[in-house]
């Protein structure tokens, strides 16, 4: 254990650092089996009506999609008529739609404990890998210089909203292609998914405690089926695709008929788990749901996302972060949770008050170390890997330049903490600087990507029960967040290709366009 970092768990002593946000584990002690007074109550709510009828397609869709349509068809026309043949190869972009008049099938709940055996769903019912790319195509070195995805991109007024569109199947093979994914990269993010799908309880939800080996001590419903969700969606998966074609969208969408029901009248999503969950959990909550609508554009989600989203700006405390309970205390481990449910709010097009984030920049500040190169937990306390990582991330979301000279220098110190499969290696770190390193592309997205791409497919279990997980053990929090936390942050680092685009490729879009 490193004494100068915080220890990524909940907990219940106000004075315990807290950096992840998933579960309270003593050592290595396997999960209880849980008394059966403690079984899910079956929900009374019917699920949601039909995402849309044929005629809403027409009455209830924005002009601005029918106007980007009209347009995108003309390009096409004119490429067809005008465009001649190059003799260079210029990247090319293509795209899928998929029908969206599929309802949520939602799914009856089951009374089951929480440790109880779950449905298992055969692989065969699961799709296969959904871009195959033989191996990982080498960006520029100018890759910053050029807007690659500009002539593919949809007539959208601000380019932030272009960040969920890499999701798309087309365009998920290209940037698979562009930003060195692998064939081995996606069979990774495919058995993790399946995996996922196998170990859901019977109402559709996920748990932190099982019933796979390794999980986590404490409980918490919400939080656990949140992050799976946002595995799924990273791979581009809605309630809104036929199940026929796609099963994963039947999983997708009972989970988010279940979730959806755990909103209270304020927005916020905690229900269950200990007392300093609470704000880790909806802010894991509110970037789904932001996701979901972002990708769908359904208005029926919109109205439960802008209320998360409006929860989370009411409980920020006054020096601009977040901790363990509404409105009092901050520290950066919770700050970034909650800076990338905003950023997704943004991303979907919802409203998040400038203020808010000028608070949180104020916080970020006060937090900072080595001119802001570096950040740690909380003021008073020295600079780790860990929270330099997602002080770095929260900067570029918030504006940060790709040439920032504070940027780059924090830049450099992760090519130094390069993801090595070693004893007391840190998945934590290894998420967050994933993404700081992808958005900075070039040299520094190439030195980690090389390593990330390969070392964490390699150790996934490969057979037996557990076959698409990660085993927590080994970790350095020793399994704290439990087999599903771990797998789950390791499927994001592995979908990092397309699950955003880099914000500054969208920066240049936007000047394109």
């Amino acid at each position: 254990m490193h004494a100068s970092e915080p220890r990524p768990v909940f907990g219940d002593d106000l004075h315990e650092v807290v950096v992840a946000p998933l579960a309270q584990v003593a050592g290595n002690i396997k999960p209880a089996n849980l008394p059966a007074s403690k079984k899910l109550k079956r929900s009374e709510e019917d699920p949601l009506p039909p995402l849309w009828s044929p005629s809403q397609i027409f009455t209830e869709s924005p002009p601005w999609l029918f106007s980007a349509a009209l347009h995108m068809l003309i390009v096409i026309i004119l490429g067809l008529i005008l465009i001649t043949p190059q003799g260079r190869e210029d990247l090319v972009l293509l795209f899928d739609y998929y029908d969206n008049e599929d309802p949520l099938s939602g799914g009856g709940d089951f009374d089951i404990p929480l440790d109880s055996p779950v449905e298992q769903i055969e692989d065969s019912l699961i799709p296969e890998p959904i871009p195959q790319v033989a191996e990982a195509v080498a960006l520029s070195p100018t890759a910053t210089e050029t807007p690659l995805l500009a002539r593919a991109m949809p007539l959208i007024s601000d380019p932030i909203q272009m960040a969920l569109s890499g999701r798309e199947r087309g365009m998920q093979e290209a940037l698979l292609d562009a930003y060195g994914g692998t064939a081995a990269t996606q069979r990774a993010v495919l058995e993790a998914l399946r995996w996922l799908s196998r170990n859901r309880s019977r109402d559709g939800t996920w748990s932190l405690v099982g019933p796979y080996e390794d999980g986590a001590r404490s409980e918490n419903v919400e939080a656990a089926t949140a992050m799976a969700l946002i595995a799924f969606q990273g791979a581009g998966y809605t309630p809104q695709q036929d199940a026929k074609d796609e099963p994963f969208a039947e999983v997708v969408s009972r989970a988010w008929t279940k979730l959806l029901s755990k909103q209270d009248d304020n927005g916020n999503f905690f229900e269950s788990g200990q007392g300093t969950q609470q704000l880790y959990t909806h802010a894991l909550c509110t970037i789904a749901l932001c996701e979901l609508y972002g990708m769908t554009q359904d208005a029926r989600y919109r109205d439960p996302a802008q209320r998360a989203v409006d929860y989370c700006v009411t409980v920020q405390a006054p020096e601009g972060g977040w901790k363990y309970f509404p409105g009092t205390g901050s520290d950066l481990s919770v700050t970034g949770w909650f800076v990338m449910a905003l950023q997704s709010a943004r991303m979907a097009g919802l409203e998040v008050p400038t203020p808010c984030l000028n608070r949180i920049e104020k916080y970020l500040d006060s937090v900072s170390h080595e001119y802001g190169s570096q950040y740690s937990y909380q003021p008073e306390r020295g600079p780790t890997v860990s929270m330099s990582a997602e002080g770095l991330l929260c900067r570029q979301y918030l504006g940060w330049g790709h040439d920032d000279e504070r940027l780059v220098r924090g830049a450099n110190l992760l090519m130094d903490h390069l993801p090595e499969w070693k004893r007391d290696r840190d998945v934590y770190t290894w998420y967050y600087a994933t993404q700081v390193c992808h958005h900075m592309e070039g040299q520094h997205w190439r030195a980690w990507n090389d390593k990330m791409k390969v070392v964490i497919p390699q150790h996934q279990i490969q057979e037996g029960r557990e076959r698409g997980s990660w085993d927590p053990q080994g970790f350095r929090w020793n399994g704290e967040g439990g087999r599903l936390f771990v797998t789950c942050l390791s499927t994001y680092m592995l979908e990092v290709y397309y699950r955003h685009l880099p914000i500054y490729q969208m920066e240049l879009i936007g000047k394109e366009l």
